[in-house]
């Protein structure tokens, strides 16, 4: 009877080796919480490595001490704290964020737009929380005298800035979650990794191949109607990011109205138009993140136009008169893969 026991137990102890010297671990993954949303990594690696782990929150919390508004002590809380005429020194990463978003505000004509971080605020999406009534005219006008990028200076190299008026506050969230992913991609690819995708908040970047067989990895493009279960569309991504800004994300109600979080730097009110979702494509998650703010706050009938002329990869959802939901997929966005 012992002897049975005995060789039963070599059998089962012979599986086991067997079954995790056969089936290697092909990925690990990564996950935490960061600019108040949820983020997760999958690296194609065999091993877990708990040093990248700390080396990736360290990574997100520096981000957090330069870009949240929520951070007083953060270098953006300082820049908005700082009174107009004073030349303002940018660390380098708040230095490229600045060219970046500069650009695009240049490129969009102004549908992107930072220094929107006051109404913001008075409409209830920033540091002072939810408002209990709607900001009346009066206020919105007041403060879209401090709005707009004019109303900042650079340096030649956009290694220094100054506010014109002392009332402008700057917002980054319209691409945080972008440059988040960005600079998580450089670190992995810094300590030797290539392959591997990376998800903040929806914004993701996908790097090199899921397997030996699979050359990129299946990223989906949720349908907001269905509580973003359902993918209305896949695309495979290799070395390249996608963003999505829609009205389904963050939002109030009042009096039956919905007020979203886009807010339209040219009227001072959240953006009004049919527009639910836009998905961008882009290199850069950053970039992508920025200008799907940037169409979202133009509507659909300008975002035709500006979509085009850039020859931009995007994916709408539209609501037609009858509420109901159409998509649009842009020729650059085909060519991408988008089926």
């Amino acid at each position: 009877m012992r002897i049975i026991k005995y060789l039963i137990f070599l059998l089962v102890l012979a599986s086991c080796l067997w079954y995790f010297v056969g089936h290697k671990k092909e990925y690990q993954i990564i996950s935490g919480q960061t600019f108040g949303t949820y983020y997760t990594i999958k690296i194609r690696s065999s091993e877990d490595n708990t040093h990248l782990q700390k080396m990736i929150k360290e990574e997100f919390a520096k981000i957090n001490s330069q870009m949240s508004v929520f951070d007083i002590n953060s270098e953006i809380s300082n820049i908005n704290h700082e009174v107009a005429g004073q030349w303002i020194e940018l660390s380098p990463e708040m230095s490229f964020l600045m060219k970046s978003a500069y650009q695009t505000y240049r490129q969009s004509n102004g549908a992107f737009d930072p220094t929107v971080g006051k109404l913001v605020d008075l409409w209830g999406f920033g540091t002072s929380g939810s408002v209990d009534k709607l900001p009346d005219q009066e206020n919105i006008a007041l403060v879209l005298k401090s709005t707009g990028f004019d109303k900042v200076t650079f340096g030649a190299q956009f290694e220094k800035m100054r506010k014109n008026n002392s009332e402008t506050m700057i917002n980054l969230s319209a691409l945080a979650k972008g440059y988040g992913v960005d600079r998580i991609a450089a670190l992995l690819k810094e300590q030797g990794f290539k392959n591997f995708v990376i998800e903040v908040g929806g914004e993701v970047y996908a790097s090199g191949k899921k397997s030996d067989t699979v050359n990129g990895w299946n990223i989906g493009i949720v349908n907001p109607q269905n509580d973003n279960e359902v993918n209305a569309y896949v695309v495979k991504l290799k070395n390249f990011a996608a963003a999505t800004s829609g009205d389904y994300r963050n939002f109030f109600y009042v009096d039956g109205k919905k007020y979203s979080h886009t807010i339209d730097p040219k009227t001072g009110y959240p953006a009004e138009n049919n527009l639910v979702s836009v998905t961008v494509f882009d290199k850069s998650c950053m970039k992508a993140d920025a200008l799907a703010t940037a169409i979202m706050s133009m509507g659909e009938k300008k975002s035709y136009n500006f979509i085009k002329q850039n020859n931009l990869p995007v994916v709408l959802f539209i609501k037609d008169e009858n509420e109901n939901l159409q998509s649009w997929v842009s020729d650059a966005a085909k060519k991408l893969g988008v089926q």
